[in-house]
């Protein structure tokens, strides 16, 4: 693969699945013990940075009913002007926590204001594309590869920071602990231009493994 693809649906992340497992051997193992993993997404912009945000620390069942909540408050799909226009209170009964409302309500007047143009980060390299999103308030490269990979479709985006991809690596290619993040990164370049999708398989093969031993995901 040269050119990275977009992983607009399941069947564009298959195909991308299969070029990876060609081109990478050692990666038929993970399918084995996961299975074919589901392609992940949110909605893109605004809304969707503000899912990526609300799940920071957070699992995946808590972040769900935030953001379920925040757009009953907000009457609709979060967008910045209508962020900015809520009371705080209204955002408090969400379930935002006071840094959080900090968080989103700064990248929501970046925003608005031209600093950030989230478009142009779809036109970015993924790594350019990650290292501006980091512009904006509350926004590590963790994060902003999420925002990238999930809301996006950008199958070269990969969160090497990730605690549960270090680990999943790992275990998978033998290594005495957790790989580091820069070790991690380094392993990845030989995905690219699909890292995002092996990101997914690691996730999977993650969960697989804690589920067959008993330990929480």
């Amino acid at each position: 693969m040269t050119d990275a693809p977009l992983l607009t649906d399941q069947a564009a992340f298959d195909r991308a699945l299969d070029a990876l497992l060609e081109g990478d051997a050692r990666l038929g193992a993970l399918v084995t013990v996961a299975g074919r993993p589901a392609l992940r997404r949110r909605p893109p912009g605004f809304a969707g940075l503000c899912a990526v945000v609300v799940a920071q620390q957070l699992s995946v069942a808590a972040a769900r009913t935030i953001s379920q909540r925040l757009e009953a408050e907000l009457g609709g799909a979060p967008t910045p002007d209508g962020l900015l226009a809520a009371a705080p209170s209204a955002l408090r009964r969400a379930g935002l926590s006071a840094p959080k409302i900090r968080t989103l309500t700064g990248i929501a007047r970046r925003i608005a204001s031209g600093e950030v143009d989230l478009e142009l980060a779809q036109r970015l390299p993924a790594d350019e594309a990650a290292s501006y999103l980091t512009r904006l308030p509350g926004i590590g490269l963790w994060s902003a590869d999420l925002y990238l990979l999930f809301c996006l479709g950008r199958a070269d985006a990969f969160p090497h920071g990730d605690l549960a991809l270090q680990v999943a690596a790992g275990e998978a290619f033998g290594l005495p602990g957790r790989a580091s993040a820069e070790g991690l990164k380094a392993i990845a370049e030989d995905w690219r231009p699909a890292r995002g999708v092996a990101a997914h398989l690691l996730w999977a093969y993650y969960g697989a493994r804690r589920a067959r031993i008993g330990t929480p995901a």
